[in-house]
């Protein structure tokens, strides 16, 4: 496997900080020539040899434009000010002892766009490659400085969007997954090479493992799995987080509702039916669960265009999004009676907020509540964005379908990846067919053939046997320059 459109002999570099005007620029190179190419750019003050220098140590330099402008006449051939691109600090960094296992070097400087880029333009002058997108980590998994697994956390690490996702990638990086699912796959090979084992000396009538032993012991692997696999909805959420719909009709104050749940008047809130034409996002973290609220267009019959077009998109988003907050007036409900009432149709991921409670006694209030629950059947959560009650039980209910319980961030392992739960579904799967043909007393070769199938599952995970086009496609994810 070699890095995507190149050899893993090409030296690269990239510039491996955002886009934009900072106090600190990085480029970074990582090769064999690492070295060689640094001292063509960079001319340390002190006048050593880069490549001589102490590994993992900064030193003051001269960064400067390569080529080099052939001196003006009179001029000595000491480097002038104007081929100076900038003046920063220069660290070599000896492999294996670096995030790549290859010599890296960087060069640490001021954080305008154009130094940025013109150290960089100097670096592929002097030889280097401009890197793809991932290719630095791509090149540290297939040196073994990470696995698979950890490699996607760099990604999960730069991209959480709450303390609990960067917790967790904290954890993919250290290799608290690939261990466990190395673990996982390393009792499957064992339990595999003794069944091969026994088929080869079927004809002495040796037997090295017997079919309640792999019973037993595939039951305890797919129970692990199983564990693992639970925690997959909570994990993708922590890790992108959910879409939060505001829906139902005009005037039933969805958008008093955003406006209430996000302490802020993002939304304009009007007695005129149709105000909100468009979507109206705003993001928010309860209980460390990323979450973006949308409030949408009242649902109703209009012949107004723009309005037209507003609850089209409402529609969408609904289909789009995580969970529904259907949004009814207790006013407009207690006015035509509950058993009168005409309630959308409503699927599982929606909640029914009961909005302007504020209006009821406490004892309609226990009644409306008790027939609307027998109606629905499902919970009502009753608010009043007017007095704030229920905001709080309603954030708890939304969270509370997406966070178990007993759910830590630090306890255990988690999964936030796709494709690590694709891939665990896919060992279970082939587990389930061993213990199956064990059950119907089928040949000994039949269990060899799905075990090999949950391990290569497994080893997809953390890059043990993994397709060329699949790493492809995972470090294409990833920005140039990391």
């Amino acid at each position: 496997m070699v890095p995507i459109d190149g050899s893993p002999d090409d030296t690269i570099c990239a510039i491996a900080t955002p886009v934009g005007e900072g106090g600190i620029g990085i480029i970074r190179i990582s090769g064999p020539n690492a070295a060689d190419i640094a001292s063509k750019v960079a001319r340390l003050r002190t006048s050593e040899s880069l490549g001589a220098l102490p590994t993992h140590t900064l030193h003051l330099a001269d960064i400067v434009s390569f080529p080099h402008p052939e001196p003006a006449g009179g001029v000595s051939q000491a480097m002038t000010r104007e081929h100076i691109i900038d003046e920063g600090l220069v660290v070599y960094m000896k492999g294996p002892r670096s995030f790549t296992a290859e010599d890296v070097v960087e060069f640490h400087c001021h954080g305008s766009t154009t130094v940025l880029r013109r150290v960089c333009e100097s670096c592929i002058a002097a030889g280097a490659r401009l890197a793809q997108p991932g290719e630095f980590t791509k090149r540290a998994f297939l040196n073994g400085r990470l696995d698979l697994s950890q490699a996607e956390a760099v990604l999960d690490t730069i991209k959480a969007k709450s303390e609990f996702a960067l917790a967790i990638a904290h954890r993919q990086l250290r290799g608290d997954l690939g261990r466990y699912v190395q673990e996982l796959r390393t009792a499957l090979l064992s339990l595999l090479a003794r069944i091969e084992a026994g088929i080869d000396f079927s004809d002495e009538d040796i037997s090295f493992v017997t079919r309640g032993e792999i019973r037993t012991s595939l039951e305890a692997i797919a129970n692990q799995i199983q564990q693992v696999l639970d925690t997959a909805q909570t994990g993708r959420a922590l890790r992108d987080g959910i879409r939060v719909v505001l829906a139902g009709p005009p005037n039933v104050g969805k958008s008093s509702l955003l406006n209430s749940l996000i302490r802020d008047n993002r939304a304009i809130v009007t007695d005129v039916p149709g105000t909100t034409r468009d979507l109206i996002e705003e993001a928010v973290i309860w209980n460390g669960l990323p979450i973006t609220l949308v409030d949408t267009a009242g649902l109703r019959e209009t012949v107004d265009v723009v309005e037209q077009e507003g609850i089209k998109r409402s529609k969408d988003a609904q289909a789009q999004g995580d969970l529904t907050l259907q949004v009814v007036d207790a006013v407009e409900v207690q006015k035509t009676g509950v058993p009168a009432f005409v309630f959308p149709l409503l699927e599982a991921k929606h909640l029914v907020v009961l909005n302007k409670i504020d209006v009821l006694t406490p004892v309609a209030m226990q009644s409306f509540c008790h027939d609307l629950e027998e109606r629905l059947r499902q919970r009502i959560l009753p608010v009043s964005t007017k007095t704030g009650e229920g905001l709080e039980e309603l954030k708890t209910a939304i969270t509370s379908r997406f966070l178990t319980e007993s759910f830590e961030s630090n306890d255990g392992v988690v999964i936030t990846n796709v494709r690590h739960r694709v891939a665990l579904d896919q060992a279970i799967t082939a587990i389930k067919l061993t213990l199956s043909s064990i059950e119907r007393d089928a040949q000994i070769e039949l269990l060899s053939v799905d075990l090999r199938d949950a391990a290569d599952a497994l080893g997809e995970i953390i890059g043990s046997v993994t397709p060329d086009d699949v790493l492809e496609r995972i470090f294409s994810d990833f920005c140039i320059g990391k």
